[in-house]
Order: structure tokens, then sequence, then C-alpha cells
């Protein structure tokens, strides 16, 4: 990709009439960079999304309420003393739904690490090898794909007393096998090119080769995938946690506000649907985000042409 400008140089004088263009080589990341910024929806998601994490950790620092403290206001509706009103044993729901989306972020950020991570990986040493190596390390993925991730989550979760960090070592475990069939799928293609083959020729070592060579050029599908696995992490916890086996009193997350207030629904509506409008932001705002990035490191699937 290159960049035309004009006019001349200095120190050169052109006869009137002409113009002299000078080229400009743009990066890859330079690339990537623009045509992610030129994703208005991505874009738009990406500021609303920093906000919220701006809000969600920082913002509990500078409120006067306390998620875990009473007041001494019970079910009051929403109000500039209480912008989200209050629950029936006098919580600030303000407060609530800052630390339960602080909670909830900090679970879906923790799967999309721990999951891209061993996937990724995973896959390269997979695709990269080949042979029994291949077949072996695919087939466990296959077994924890076939894992119904849902019930076994459930079931761990249970066990391990609702502690946030382990609600998501528990989904992380179940979701990094995703991550490896799309790396192992790039790595089969990538160890082809005529780079990998100069890299053998200059005597790199085969974890050189996957780390320096590989697991870079297959950044784009690994990034896309992360942000996917940030929607699928708070959307399983917030199951969870409705459930009654995610985080637990006295810490809080969305899901938990959610369960809290399902009997509230019809007289204090605004303790059920506003933590679920948060859930449904993060999600939203996730997949937008998803979205331009895929786009940006895939021209080819890019709907305005750039």
């Amino acid at each position: 990709m290159t960049d035309i400008e004009a006019p001349g140089s200095a120190g050169t004088q052109l006869p009137p009439g002409e113009r002299e263009f000078t080229v400009r080589q743009r990066t890859q990341t330079q690339l990537v960079l623009r045509r992610f910024v030129r994703h208005r929806a991505a874009m738009v998601s990406l500021v609303v999304f920093v906000l919220i994490l701006l809000w969600a950790f920082i913002g509990p620092h500078l409120w006067h309420y306390s998620y875990e403290k009473y007041t001494e206001d019970n079910s009051k509706p929403p109000s500039w003393k209480h912008p989200f009103g209050t629950n029936s044993s006098g919580y600030d729901a303000y407060a609530q739904v800052m630390r339960g989306t602080q909670t909830s972020l900090k679970i879906a950020i923790m799967i999309a690490l721990g999951s891209t991570l061993v996937g990724a990986i995973w896959g390269a040493i997979a695709g990269f090898y080949r042979g029994i190596v291949d077949a072996v390390m695919m087939r466990i993925a296959d077994l924890v794909l076939t894992l119904p991730l849902f019930a076994i989550a459930l079931v761990i979760s249970s066990r391990t007393g609702g502690s946030w960090y382990w609600i998501a070592i528990v989904i992380a475990g179940l979701t990094w096998a995703y991550v490896a069939r799309v790396v192992r799928s790039s790595v089969l293609s990538l160890r082809e090119k005529e780079f990998i083959e100069a890299a053998r020729a200059l005597g790199a070592s085969d974890v050189r080769i996957i780390f320096r060579h590989l697991l870079p050029n297959a950044l784009g599908p690994i990034i896309v995938n992360a942000t996917i696995l940030v929607a699928t992490g708070i959307l399983t916890e917030t199951a969870l946690s409705f459930l009654g086996f995610g985080v637990q009193p006295p810490d809080t997350s969305l899901g938990l506000l959610v369960s809290q207030a399902q009997t509230a629904v019809d007289t204090r509506p605004w303790l059920f649907y506003i933590p679920g409008a948060f859930i449904i932001a993060i999600a939203l705002t996730i997949n937008f985000i998803g979205d331009g990035l895929r786009d940006a490191f895939d021209p080819r699937q890019q709907r305005v042409r750039q």
C-alpha cells in the first residue's frame, strides 16, 4: 500500500503545468489501523467500551456509596442521590452495577486472555509439526469441543465457592480449543510460505519459527477470536450467576444482579433492566469491535471500498 503526494520535492524545479509525485510506503500495522478507524460501528463501539471500562474500574473510587454498604434508603426509585435506585436491603444500585460490571469484565477478559494464549500456542504447534503430533493434539482439542461447556462450568463453579477467578479459569479451560482450531488452520497455510523456508535455511529453531514468524503472522484471527471470547465469557458468566452457580455474595456481578432482581421486575424494574442493559451493551460493543478487527485484518471482507 502506498500513498501519492504532490507537488515536487525540495530543490527540484519543474516546468509549469507538471507535478512530481512521491511514494510513501505504509507498514502492515498502519494499514490495519487505517481500515479499523474507517469502520464506524467498530470505532463507536470501542469508545463506548472504553468508557464502560473506565466507569467500572475508576467509578467505584469516586462514588460516595459502596456496593457492600447499606444506605438509609430502601426500595427507592432512581434519583439524583441514587441514579439507579436502591434495592429492598438499602444497597445503592449504582454502586452495585459498577461493581458487577467490573467483576463481569474481569471474568470475561481473563477468559479471553487464557483461552487465546493456550489455544494459539496449541494450534500453532499442531499446525507446524503436523503428522502424529497434529493428530494427537487435535483429537484432544476435539474432545474438549465435545464437552458440554455450560453443564461442566456449572458443576465445577458450584464447588469453587463462586470466586470470580475460578469461574474464569473453568470457562477458559473449556473454550481454548476454538482458538486452537482457527490458529492451526492459519499455521498450516503459513508454514508453506517462502519466509518460513528462508528462516529454516538460516538455521532458525522450531521454537523461533513458531513464536517469531508463525504466531505474529496469524495475529489477525487470534485477535478477532479473543474479542469473540470476551463476549462469550460475559454471557456465560451471566448465565451461571443467574442460576446461582456463579459469583456469590457479598461480591456481585451483572448476572447475579439480574438474578436477584427477577422477582422485582414488576415493582422495581430498574433493578432488573439496568444491569441487563449493561450486559447487552458490552456484548454488542465487543461484537462490533470484533467485526471491525476482522475487516481490518482481512480487506476481502470489508463492506466498504477503502
